[in-house]
């Protein structure tokens, strides 16, 4: 059975708090102009690979500093040991969320690091299924079954190992909700506002939807950095979620 996890200090309070932007971008200088640009209104900023290979790391040491609430998404995956130490070194960067690969052994190492070190302002998340992928990419990599099938599987794997929270499809949020329970976190990429490109996301929903599906915080990256107006994007996706609430 199950255990109900604990109140989480990571839920969002607002509807700006809930829109994470990555900074999907070449630079550190880019990146900067974006965070300056979407700056208060924009409640979490995600550093993914691209940019972790350009100077993001120690970026993302400084927007921490700095009182910004980054989400580290390195999606890590290795062996116990690798990942324990891993776990521990993000946790001194100061960032509020990161990625793990939700397969369990992976995940349980990643909180027993957290467990041992009592830290306390690190949010782990358990990556389910990518949203760029469908049932036929997963039959492509091996595996048998629908994405819905497997997402839920991680998600019950994610609650077990004691993780903060998992990343999913909104497409899935409604029926994680209840193996999450109101204790964890749910984040969801392949969010994209109404009439904007789907890009190379096959999972997608609305800002709006989304929330109204379970989610606690909507990933959102081109519709907001490749506008003209970068700003008045995300404050609309931040109406949008509100109106929702």
């Amino acid at each position: 059975m199950l255990m109900t996890p604990a109140p989480s200090p990571f839920k969002p309070q607002s509807a700006s708090e809930r829109l994470m932007l990555p900074v999907d971008v070449p630079t550190v200088e880019e990146a900067r102009a974006l965070i300056r640009a979407t700056e208060g209104v924009v409640g979490v900023y995600k550093i993914g690979m691209e940019l972790q290979f350009a100077g993001g790391l120690d970026l993302a040491r400084q927007l921490a500093d700095e009182g910004h609430k980054i989400f580290l998404d390195v999606k890590l995956h290795d062996i116990d040991n690798t990942i324990f130490s891993a776990v521990r070194n993000v946790a001194k960067m100061g960032v509020r969320f990161m990625t793990i690969h939700a397969y369990p052994k992976t995940m349980r190492a990643a909180v027993k690091a957290l467990e041992e070190d009592n830290i306390d302002h690190l949010c782990l998340l358990g990556v389910t299924v990518l949203t760029s992928m469908d049932d036929d990419d997963l039959h492509d990599a091996g595996y048998r079954g629908r994405v819905a099938e497997l997402v839920g599987t991680r998600a019950e794997d994610a609650r077990a190992a004691g993780m903060g929270g998992i990343v999913c499809s909104p497409h899935e949020a409604a029926a994680m909700r209840p193996i999450l329970g109101k204790g964890m976190v749910m984040v969801t990429p392949g969010v994209r506002p109404a009439g904007s490109s789907a890009d190379d996301q096959k999972r997608v929903m609305t800002p709006g939807d989304a929330i109204r599906a379970g989610s606690d915080y909507v990933v959102i990256g081109r519709p907001i950095s490749r506008a003209r107006d970068p700003r008045a994007a995300a404050e609309a996706i931040v109406a949008e979620i509100d109106a929702a609430l």
